[in-house]
């Protein structure tokens, strides 16, 4: 309640200006007869109008104060002096300048917030010179009119200082993370230009020897059984051999699997046993399925199955040892949607520069058109979401990995 009442104040600066000025007013209106009968005040007393006038000038540009500090402050100041020239002794609305003087130290540089602290001093000085002087304490008081005022310049300097380097933090904050965007932007696409070389290095020749004994076998085989036997042969050495650089490629690239290289690719029906795995290492997870499920590609299931391992991979790496966990998988009428939620500490894990983490999820749904959202929850917590669009799958069913 108080936070959203702060909050409502904040977005209102010249209520709370105004809320400042009124009390000032009222306090000094209820010492009207000390300054306007004789025998309190002295042998010239100030007229009731007079003083009004004085708590007017003193008090009304205050509404402003943040918007125009200096002319304001420049302003009381005059006012003040002109107090002091008609021998009418402080009063509650001198609190002003105090104010004032805090909002030039705090909003303006430093030259400006000692030249602040100089007039308001003089002013002290003037004020003890002239109406205490004579007494025992007189100037002892100016010792205490002093420190007063170096309090509140050196708070205003504080508070200077403070925002200074908030912002200075804030920008920095910002610089960071357009490096760490620009950074992933420049690992995902050395990453897609390292596959690209990679495929062309280890596969284009094997294939284009494959091609050309193919070609040979088909022209021989009625003429010379033999050599076109020999040439197929040659294929399938060539083919076998491509394999198993294929394969050794793509171990670089995503996570090693349990059930070995020649286990048949996970898919939407392996979710419940990739949820058990990860509630047995010891996150607690459910999944919940919603819509009508439909049969979705190969290729698309196994994008959905690695952003869910992924995420909770990543979830039970950084959300904490109390952390638990939600999967849902919706079906809808021309796409899929996939939510993990967890309730840790709403630390995103880092991409490894290879493919994998966020940029890898990433990857892996702008093959189907669509999009992954990660970020920390409200409240606490991260939360992935990503949609894959299946009306239109074939067109990366050969480029999924």
């Amino acid at each position: 309640m108080f936070v959203r009442l702060f909050r409502w104040l904040r977005r209102h600066p010249r209520l709370v200006d105004l809320m400042w000025a009124l009390p000032t007013i009222g306090i000094s209106l209820s010492v009207l007869e000390t300054f306007t009968h004789p025998r309190i005040f002295g042998q010239h007393p100030i007229t009731w109008y007079a003083y009004l006038a004085l708590v007017a000038a003193m008090c009304v540009p205050m509404i402003w104060r943040r918007r125009w500090p200096r002319a304001v402050f420049a302003f009381i100041v005059c006012v003040a002096f002109v107090q002091w020239a008609l021998d009418v002794q402080v009063g509650p609305v001198d609190l002003n300048l105090f104010v004032m003087l805090y909002l030039v130290a705090a909003e303006y540089a430093f030259v400006w917030s000692i030249a602040a602290a100089a007039v308001v001093e003089l002013g002290a000085v003037l004020a003890v010179w002239r109406w205490w002087a004579g007494h025992n304490a007189g100037w002892s008081s100016l010792v205490a009119f002093t420190i007063f005022v170096g309090a509140i310049w050196v708070w205003g300097l504080y508070v200077s200082t403070r925002r200074k380097y908030t912002a200075e933090l804030e920008e920095r904050a910002k610089r960071l993370e357009r490096e760490r965007d620009a950074h992933m932007q420049v690992a995902a696409a050395g990453e897609r230009a390292r596959i690209a070389r990679e495929m062309h290095d280890v596969i284009a020749h094997s294939v284009s020897v494959m091609v050309v004994q193919a070609d040979g076998a088909s022209y021989m085989v009625d003429m010379d059984p033999a050599r076109a036997r020999r040439a197929m042969e040659t294929i399938g050495t060539t083919g076998r051999q491509a394999l198993t650089e294929m394969r050794r490629m793509l171990g670089v690239l995503r996570e090693n699997d349990d059930a070995g290289p020649y286990a048949p690719q996970p898919g939407v029906e392996q979710l419940t046993e990739l949820v058990g795995q990860i509630r047995s290492a010891g996150l607690p997870v459910d999944l919940t399925v919603e819509g009508v499920p439909a049969e979705l590609p190969t290729a698309l299931q196994l994008t959905v199955y690695r952003i869910v391992q992924e995420a909770l991979t990543n979830t039970r790496k950084h959300a904490g040892p109390a952390a638990t966990a939600e999967v849902n998988l919706h079906y809808g009428d021309d796409s899929v949607e996939i939510r993990i939620r967890d309730d840790g500490r709403g630390a995103a894990a880092p991409s490894d520069g290879r493919g994998h983490g966020l940029v890898g999820m990433s990857e892996r749904a702008s093959l189907y058109g669509g999009s992954v959202r990660t970020g920390p929850r409200t409240g606490g917590g991260y939360e992935v979401f990503a949609h894959l669009p299946v009306t239109e799958p074939r067109r990366a069913e050969t480029s999924a990995a």
